[in-house]
């Protein structure tokens, strides 16, 4: 790709790049949402300066939709595809819409109890012993998907584990919230705590089973934050979902989930249901040497459910190509730098700038570099001052974290003081306010 050179117009940077079009994910997987900058203009502290660098999609072709919705009737099914091998957001429909998490919500027990196991509060090795609560409420006499733990019996954390994430089991729940936690409700706690630690703003779980409750929640995003956090923290533990069968008590069972081996190349994580929300899943693949995470919720069926997720995941190679914006260290913008030898100092990025974007799509992106400046001198080569943000929409689709690309030391006592003159006079027009 050829860029056209920078114009600099009312004090701002602006440069054109011609591009094909479409993410939604930060590099590491965190908030997507729509960004406004605002601050006060205060003379020499420094300020949120955004240089919006515009570019749009030409390329031949009508564009597919992937959050077109039925006129006639209110959507209420949710989706999201992520890649993350470039952090970029594919696919979203519904991101934020709230819906009862079903046996979702298991994902979010396993992932406090693999940080606990983690951190050495308990081992897997560590055994926990079945309550009469446990047994009733999650076990055979309750008519759920059970691992048959015996009542007052012991059983180590590791097979817990593989009854929680093989057979969907809700006794294994209950175990794992008492014994870590000495009751559901203080398990429920850490289950909230570590959602807000991961970023999951919608969601508020009320159990460890996902027992329905009017107050439960969670979303497409949510879900999919929680799994990204699950492949980076705790990769190792990720052949736990795909265990074929597990046998508990004398009772063999095989996998629960449905989507593993329905669905190519599917290694994780969970399928649910709930009578409000209807059929959910969180799933990931590698495919084509990508790591993929899926999320669908809000269909009428179980068949429903595994056609829209393997839709999602099959669209990453009908839909999408890598592009790369900008490759590793070349000058992408330049910062202003007060009090310095030099007047500016360029931004570049330690690595490919690189998203998938859909094929034959037709759309407008802006890409934006935010730094709080000037910087003020010296600056130090290779410091990382700001980032480079993709926009769709005004969303957020792509974050890359931008350094220097030279020092620039500290200038004379009288260039800095016509710094301060002309920060005095002018900041605001050079700003471009």
């Amino acid at each position: 790709m050829v860029g056209r050179p920078p114009v600099r117009a009312g004090g701002q940077l602006y440069h054109w790049r011609d591009l094909r079009a479409d993410p939604f994910m930060t590099s590491t997987g965190r908030d997507l949402r729509a960004l406004r900058e605002t601050g006060a203009r205060t003379r020499f502290a420094f300020r949120l300066m955004v240089v919006v660098l515009a570019f749009c999609a030409i390329l031949a072709g009508p564009g597919r939709d992937v959050v077109a919705q039925e006129a006639d009737k209110p959507d209420t099914t949710a989706s999201v595809l992520i890649d993350l091998s470039t952090g970029t957001l594919l696919a979203a429909r519904n991101p934020d819409l709230a819906f009862a998490p079903g046996s979702t919500a298991k994902l979010m027990t396993a992932a406090v109890v693999f940080d606990a196991i983690d951190t050495g509060e308990i081992s897997e090795d560590t055994l926990y012993r079945v309550s009469e609560h446990a047994w009733r409420t999650g076990g055979a006499p309750a008519r759920v998907t059970t691992m048959f733990a015996a009542l007052k019996s012991e059983v180590p954390v590791i097979d817990l584990l593989r009854g929680l994430l093989v057979q969907n089991a809700n006794d294994a729940a209950i175990i794992l919230a008492e014994g870590l936690s000495g009751s559901e409700a203080a398990f429920v706690e850490r289950m909230n705590a570590l959602a807000g630690r991961i970023g999951m703003d919608t969601s508020r779980f009320t159990s460890p089973t996902g027992h329905e409750d009017a107050s439960a929640r969670t979303s497409a995003r949510d879900l999919s934050r929680l799994a990204i956090w699950l492949l980076t923290s705790h990769r190792d533990r990720m052949e736990l979902f795909t265990l074929p069968d597990f046998t508990w008590n004398g009772i063999f069972q095989r996998n629960k989930n449905p989507l593993i081996g329905a669905i190519a190349d599917l290694d994780g994580f969970v399928a649910g249901q709930s009578e409000k929300a209807g059929f959910n899943a969180v799933g990931t693949m590698e495919r084509d040497r990508r790591r993929l995470v899926g999320v669908v919720a809000g269909h009428p069926s179980a068949d429903a459910r595994e056609e829209a997720l393997r839709d999602l995941f099959d669209s990453l190679a009908k839909d999408y190509e890598e592009v790369v914006l900008y490759p590793a260290r070349e000058e992408i913008a330049r910062a202003r730098v007060f009090g310095g030898q030099a007047g500016e100092v360029g931004l570049e990025s330690p690595d490919d700038v690189e998203l998938l974007l859909p094929r034959g799509d037709k759309h407008a992106y802006r890409l934006r570099v935010v730094y709080k400046g000037p910087l003020r001198a010296p600056v130090e080569k290779g410091a990382t001052v700001g980032e480079l943000r993709v926009l769709k929409d005004n969303a957020v689709v792509h974050r890359a974290p931008l350094r220097t690309r030279d020092a620039v030391e500290a200038g004379t006592v009288k260039g800095r003081a016509a710094d301060a003159l002309r920060e005095t006079l002018f900041g605001w027009w050079l700003d471009g306010g």
